[in-house]
């Protein structure tokens, strides 16, 4: 029967999906190893690229971390990330173009491969496209506004505020993972509103905002983490677009390392999540949220 075929393919699908995974993953670290230990490579890669193979080899690391963590649960990856870089020694304006590009990149494929995987269907259910749309196409409005306001709002006070949501809804998620929230499209406006606002003014904090939020607002942590992935996809394509229309570059150096780790960490995330339970990873989230936010406060005081 059909009903019973989907635990059966589970195993197969987990089990050639991890192989193929660890065989990228191990090719990525023996080549960067080879062309480090290849003499004459590395005075060659730091005079050209302005890095060495193993800076190349960590970045690519972090980059596969920071995104399992983001593309199964919807947030850390811009968050997490983007310290690091500054504590190596790149300058924002490296940092900023690279990161929002290979999020651009690993949102669409994560988005994919979580309609592939079962956690969402775009095709068939109207409120996860709809939700999709709605926070996408905040994301401009909300960039505008930050523009607007960041020479006027104290960032101290409005970085308290953001804090503070999110922090209440770690504490919401936790209080109700076990419990059916009705859905309710004007919770998300308003938190994707507010997301996209701090997306544009400090150039993070959107993904615990918006995963959140749509848990609180009553669709499935499922549903949540893979709309947040497509949502903030469309987020850093204006970011992107923004960067160039000014007159930026890419760091390509930075930016490849990056996007081929992030790219290679999604199959392995959306995995996660299929076989996740839905209360397990709303709990999951409200933690996570819940950490974020108070690693958010600290940086505050």
């Amino acid at each position: 029967m059909p009903a019973l075929s989907l635990p059966a393919a589970l195993p197969p699908l987990s089990s050639r999906r991890t192989r193929l995974w660890l065989l990228l993953v191990a090719g990525v670290l023996a080549t960067l190893t080879i062309l480090h230990f290849t003499p004459g490579w590395d005075v060659e890669a730091q005079s050209t690229l302005g890095i060495t193979t193993l800076i190349m080899m960590a970045i690519f690391l972090a980059a596969l971390a920071c995104e399992y963590m983001d593309s199964s649960l919807g947030m850390g990856y811009g968050t997490t990330l983007t310290p690091l870089l500054l504590l190596a020694g790149f300058e924002p304006l490296q940092i900023v173009p690279a990161v929002l590009l290979s999020e651009l990149m690993t949102g669409l494929t994560a988005g994919l491969l979580h309609q592939r995987d079962g956690n969402v269907d775009f095709l068939r259910d109207a409120r996860a496209r709809r939700t999709t749309l709605l926070l996408g196409s905040l994301s401009g409005v909300g960039a505008l506004l930050a523009v607007w306001v960041a020479v006027s709002i104290s960032k101290f006070w409005l970085g308290l505020f953001i804090t503070a949501i999110i922090l209440a809804m770690g504490v919401i998620i936790l209080a109700t993972r076990n419990r059916q929230v009705p859905y309710r499209a004007g919770g998300i406006v308003a938190v994707g509103a507010v997301a996209a606002f701090n997306k544009g003014l400090s150039g993070g904090g959107y993904g615990p905002l918006v995963t959140a939020g749509q848990v609180v607002s009553g669709l499935p942590a499922k549903h949540a983490v893979a709309v947040t992935s497509v949502a903030e996809s469309l987020t850093c394509l204006i970011g992107v677009l923004g960067y160039l229309a000014a007159g930026k570059t890419i760091a390509w150096e930075l930016a490849i390392p990056l996007a081929l780790g992030a790219l290679l960490s999604v199959p392995m995330a959306t995995l996660t999540v299929r076989r996740a339970s839905e209360a397990k990873l709303r709990g999951v989230v409200g933690i996570c949220t819940l950490v974020l936010g108070g690693v958010a406060l600290m940086k505050l005081f």
